[in-house]
């Protein structure tokens, strides 16, 4: 009852926080705004979105005095006491996999660990992670010769990485579960993301490294980790069980721009549909005219991509002035959870109160996100912006003619998609709504169909780490993956 009473007066504290620069997640709480009426507006409308956006930087002026006189309440209501079941105050309990990395915490867990380095056509250095057994390890890998279990590529979405997959733990980690069922499981890193960080010629400081988005990761990097696991996986075959098998084809899971990447990369280049048994989109992200995801704010500014990088920087950051907006003006999210909107990949994705796992939060935390660069969050900007149509990006008029031949981006041709696909959407999802994934499923030749998550707030970062993901996603994925498994 007392929460009740006082729920209002947070909800206007909260309204008007703003985080500040080099501040923690949590230290965001202690400083608050100052009345509106207190800061200085012009009376001219701004005359251009650089301008709006200037405007808005104004206001998130703090006042010294607004933090002593609400010091106490920000004390008393600190967000992590928000999550504690029961009346006693607990401290969220700690796990080791928050200062761990992906190979280390699948060796933890005791599944065999490997990390691959690829080198894509255009020279990032990409590392894959790979489970190739089960729980039981290295003997049992030895036993059935190490190129026979079946490959499957898992690969992360918007901001993510490949410890996405594994950060649930064996009894809720996708790559685990698919594991344990014996498959061999290759789990993805887009380039810019923590393990793929590198160039053979560039370096990460260099402007020129970030010149991409998820279409370079299409056209360069899905391909390179297809051929390099196939020609891994017929190596192995040869070498520990002197099988005659050919491995052609793999299993595809992915997730948000994961199934971006797939898409495109299928429509640039057809030749790969041969390649891919069956790919299983979870939160499939092609068209996205129906988008609630706060991205949409940016979405007039993003025909400016060289303001934007000033802006932004070239390196998309958790801490930038963009997500600082985002989490004060665009966040959708319920009363306290506004807290976790200042980590970029809630607050571009949303957020899912019955689901959340709030043991996971450090985890989650210490991991995500795990870097992107600003033309990619850019890109999908621009699709929102125009129509939700999925085409290439968009460098205006002159460039486009350069680049293109045409005045304006071209579009993917998804009837390029022979493979199958099964399309895994759920209401609640910020980024990948019913009504963009029906858009796309109407569009593929080989659609497997459309699978509703029967959980109405199931939302776009659930299929990672929801409470239920298990029960209401993986087992029957893995059911559906069994019917597809390559031969």
């Amino acid at each position: 009852m007392r929460h009740l009473l006082v729920l209002p007066l947070v909800i206007i504290i909260l309204l008007s926080a703003k985080p500040l620069n080099g501040d923690s997640i949590f230290g965001f709480w202690s400083r608050l705004m100052p009345d509106s009426s207190s800061v200085e507006t012009t009376a001219e409308p701004p005359k251009s979105s650089r301008e709006s956006f200037a405007m808005m930087e104004s206001i998130e002026a703090i006042s010294t005095e607004s933090v002593g006189q609400i010091g106490e309440i920000s004390k008393i209501w600190n967000p992590l006491t928000w999550f504690q079941s029961g009346e006693k105050e607990k401290p969220l309990p700690f796990n080791l996999d928050s200062e761990l990395g992906t190979a280390e915490i699948i060796r933890r867990h005791g599944y065999p660990s490997e990390a691959h380095t690829v080198q894509t056509e255009d020279g990032y250095l990409l590392t894959i992670h790979r489970i190739p057994c089960g729980r039981s390890g290295w003997t049992s890998c030895l036993a059935q010769g190490r190129g026979r279990g079946r490959a499957v590529i898992v690969q992360h979405g918007l901001l993510g990485s490949s410890a996405d997959w594994v950060l649930s733990g064996p009894e809720n980690g996708l790559a685990f579960l698919l594991a344990d069922v014996g498959y061999d499981v290759w789990i993805g890193n887009a380039r810019g993301n923590t393990y793929s960080d590198r160039h053979s010629t560039l370096r990460k400081e260099d402007s020129k490294f970030w010149d991409f988005s998820w279409h370079e990761m299409a056209k360069y990097d899905i391909p390179a980790v297809i051929d390099y696991i196939l020609e891994v996986k017929n190596t192995e075959s040869r070498r520990y069980s002197n099988d005659t098998v050919r491995y052609r084809e793999v299993l595809y899971v992915g997730h948000s721009m994961g199934t971006t990447m797939a898409f495109a990369m299928l429509s640039m280049r057809p030749e790969y549909n041969s390649k891919i048994k069956a790919i299983f989109a979870l939160a499939p992200v092609a068209f996205m005219a129906h988008v609630k995801s706060p991205l949409r704010l940016i979405a007039p500014f993003s025909k400016d991509l060289e303001w934007l990088i000033k802006f932004m920087g070239n390196e998309f950051l958790p801490k930038n002035k963009i997500i600082k907006f985002l989490a004060k003006y665009g966040c959708e999210m319920n009363n306290v959870e506004r807290y976790i909107c200042e980590n970029s990949i809630f607050v571009l994705c949303g957020f899912d109160t019955a689901q959340y796992n709030t043991n996971l939060t450090p985890v989650i935390f210490a991991h995500a996100p795990a870097g992107a660069s600003t033309k990619t969050l850019v890109h999908y900007a621009q699709e929102i912006h125009e129509r939700g149509d999925f085409k290439r990006f968009d460098y205006g008029r002159r460039e486009n003619e350069a680049r293109y031949g045409q005045a304006t981006p071209p579009l993917y041709n998804v009837t390029n998609i022979s493979a199958p696909v099964a399309l895994i959407y759920a209401t609640n999802d910020w980024l990948a709504g019913p009504q963009d994934v029906e858009i796309l499923h109407k569009k593929l030749p080989n659609s497997i169909g459309m699978f509703k998550v029967p959980f109405e707030d199931f939302n776009h970062l659930d299929f990672m780490w929801g409470l239920d993901v298990k029960r209401l996603v993986y087992i029957d994925l893995m059911e559906m993956m069994e019917k597809y498994r390559p031969t």
